[in-house]
């Protein structure tokens, strides 16, 4: 009971920490000053704990996680308390400072008594750096976004434990049998048929039942190799014929579950070829595949087993998500709305996705004429396309900005895993985001981002703890995909500009007069970039190419590409590009010697080119330049020097090399010491040369000194008289 007790005061102690957050004394005195990003974030999260508290309070009598979580939140809650009357205080002393007082404990007020150490009259970047931390750790330590995530997948777990039972009971009923079970699962799309196979894939019973677990998303490609392949761990062997003889003997004499996600192959062929091969495992043995194709269902299940169909999940269950959503930061007092809400989830049929999307839209929704018209927009929702509609309705709902930046993700293929962080350079290049005065881009990127998965236009996100803190949040999505829903409305908006390649043979077949993004991520596909190039070179914006091409000569058609803004062509051979307003290069083997020509460079990704003899000249001058890999420091003139680096704003990781080219004044004037957003550090000279006079590269690396923040420092090929390294 006194736990019970306990959890029900953390809501007044969260609403007093977000009150405080909000507090005008802290932007009227800028204690705050260089934390902007950190109190944004929780003036984002705040209103999110509280949204869900009262449901994790009635959860935290029977769910261990909930409640460790209630217990962290409390106590991270406190901190946070004592941090933000921190900054009361000092904004009440530097005002008493102001007017000559000296800021006596008493005259601030009994709340603040406990906080005599206070270092008010430290320098305010001192304070800043202490406080700074503080906050990064309350940042860090209030995370909700899982905590929500985790709550709608307990109503789905709900809403789906029925038949969760059912699959459970058949897979392990079969546990004796011979012969290998193939179990479809099938459903129209957004009703949450991965999501229910990963709840029987990770259900206790079912993983102390069986020895071997694998899951592969398939998609579009039903590549019987490379489904072989992932499931023996991403085995490189290149024969089909051997990878499946590897598979066999990995899943020989072993009870297996194999999941095939997402499959829409109709080749009787290619389904048999990999059947026949993993019915070589042991007794009991069972492959569950998901797809929207019932016909796929029947041609993978034969005639031994029922293929099992996905039902629609409750409206009862769909409200409870709609309305986490909806009403994340407070319920509006509107007497019909209810009913409004009843008739919205309607329109989801049954799936969660669309009960997830609108409930995000509705958030928004400040009065009842809102909700209604978003009812009456929503009717037009027919059989065919009734969960599109509800999707296509968010999107539509999105600011113009985030409509663009959605859209432009019809290039990578489905079930594609998107770096984030390419994905927002990808964004800055094409200039999709809106421009806030002293707000990096990619802080903007970034806030787009999570606000668009938020709103569930991205899905299956991977979250890690950036290194780079200046970037993006303390705790971030590192990789995503797409639904297919999804992912199918980029197509409608922007699909003929977007053009993806993968393995698939009909290559050709895939570009458009209208290309202007193109993605590729297969070897074999060169030639076809070529043509492309060949017609098209004066209206293609964006060509990421990963793995690249080597044999490919791209040389002759890069200079007409004149609206180029974003190239990755990792590994390839050199060439030229005519100065346009390219804003992200990465990996090339030869740069521009115009380059500094490129005013909007902002990121530019060159490490592991060990070809690069030197840097064009005049480097200094792309004042936008924030990322820079790698400085190769040249012997010959007229090509930069580390002196360039002075006035550049350079974050994240450089590697300066051939430092046996620097003078000690240039080292001097590269001003590391200043570069505080650069956290990793290399320096190189070239092991083959010798020191020219006593004590040079003792010199240059005290002129080189970075920092007290950096958090990494490599040093290779060092050789100094004195103290070798």
């Amino acid at each position: 009971m006194a736990e019970v007790v306990a959890s029900m005061l953390i809501g007044p102690l969260v609403s007093m920490v977000k009150d405080k957050v909000s507090s005008y004394l802290l932007d009227e005195y800028k204690v705050m000053e260089g934390m902007e990003e950190q109190r944004d974030v929780l003036e984002r999260k705040l209103p999110a704990v509280l949204g869900i508290i009262e449901d994790a309070e009635e959860k935290a009598a029977h769910r261990t996680g909930v409640r460790a979580w209630l217990k962290a939140l409390k106590k991270v809650s406190h901190e946070a308390n004592d941090v933000f009357d921190e900054f009361n205080y000092e904004a009440l002393a530097r005002e008493a400072k102001k007017k000559g007082h000296r800021p006596h404990n008493n005259m601030l007020g009994m709340d603040v008594v406990r906080l005599s150490l206070s270092p008010a009259y430290n320098p305010a970047s001192v304070f800043r750096r202490r406080m700074g931390k503080k906050l990064q750790k309350i940042v860090q330590d209030i995370d909700t976004d899982h905590v929500m995530i985790d709550c709608e997948k307990d109503i789905v777990k709900d809403s789906r434990s029925k038949e969760e039972e059912e699959i459970v009971k058949i897979l392990l009923d079969h546990a004796s049998n011979d012969d290998l079970l193939v179990l479809p699962i099938f459903g129209m799309g957004g009703l949450g048929k991965t999501t229910f196979v990963q709840l029987v894939y990770s259900n206790p019973k079912i993983e102390s039942h069986f020895q071997l677990q694998k899951w592969h998303c398939v998609s579009e490609d039903f590549d019987v190799g490379n489904i072989a392949r992932s499931i023996i761990c991403n085995s490189r062997e290149n024969d089909i014929e051997k990878v499946l003889q590897d598979l066999q003997k990995e899943i020989s004499g072993k009870r297996c579950l194999v999941v095939l996600d997402d499959v829409w192959n109709r080749d009787v062929d290619k389904w048999e070829k990999l059947k026949s091969c993993l019915k070589q495992a042991g007794t009991g043995s069972a492959i569950l595949t998901t797809t929207r194709d019932s016909k796929v269902a029947e041609i993978m299940s034969g005639r031994e087993v029922q293929p099992h169909k996905l039902g629609n999940v409750d409206d009862v269950f769909l409200k409870k998500i709609l309305e986490r959503r909806a009403f994340i930061s407070q319920k509006p007092e509107y007497s019909k709305l209810d009913d409004v809400i009843n008739e919205i989830v309607k329109r989801c049929h049954g799936s969660p996705l669309a009960a997830k999307a609108i409930g995000s839209m509705l958030s928004e929704k400040t009065s009842e004429d809102e909700w209604v018209a978003v009812l009456k927009k929503s009717s037009i929702s027919t059989v065919e396309t009734r969960i599109l509609a509800i999707l296509k309705l968010s999107y539509d709902n999105l600011p113009l900005h985030m409509k663009q930046c959605f859209a432009f993700c019809a290039v990578f293929p489905k079930d594609y895993k998107i770096d984030v962080e390419d994905l927002i350079q990808l964004w800055m290049a094409n200039d999709y985001l809106p421009l806030e005065e002293d707000v990096p881009l990619e802080t903007i990127g970034r806030r787009t981002f999570e606000e668009l998965a938020w709103r569930s236009f991205f899905e299956d996100a991977e979250q890690t703890k950036l290194e780079d803190k200046n970037l993006s949040h303390f705790r971030s999505i590192k990789r995503c995909k797409i639904h297919d829903l999804m992912h199918d409305i980029a197509l409608s908006i922007l699909g003929e500009e977007c053009t993806s390649i993968t393995d698939r043979p009909d290559q050709k077949k895939l570009f458009s007069k209208h290309s202007r993004h193109v993605f590729s991520t297969n070897y074999e596909t060169g030639t076809y970039l070529i043509d492309l190039l060949k017609k098209q070179s004066e209206t293609i914006q964006t060509l990421y190419s990963y793995p690249c091409h080597g044999t490919t000569n791209w040389t002759p058609h890069m200079p007409k590409c004149n609206s180029l803004r974003a190239l990755k062509l990792p590994g390839c051979s050199p060439f030229k590009i005519r100065p346009v307003h390219l804003q992200h290069l990465s990996k090339l083997c030869q740069l521009p010697r115009d380059m500094k020509y490129m005013a909007s460079l902002r990121h530019l990704y060159i490490e592991g080119c060990q070809s690069l003899k030197s840097m064009p000249p005049d480097v200094g001058k792309l004042s936008y330049l924030q990322i820079l890999t790698y400085f190769v420091v040249g012997a010959s003139s007229g090509c930069s020097t580390i002196a360039e680096l002075q006035n550049l704003d350079l974050v994240g990781k450089l590697m300066l090399s051939c430092l046996e080219n620097v003078t000690e004044a240039q080292a001097k004037a590269a001003a590391l010491k200043n570069k505080e957003k650069l956290k990793h550090l290399s320096f190189q000279w070239s092991r083959c040369h010798e020191e020219p006079i006593p004590d040079c590269h003792k010199k240059i690396l005290d002129s080189l000194k970075p920092h007290d923040g950096l958090e990494k420092l490599k040093i290779v090929g060092y050789k100094s008289t004195s103290s070798p390294i």
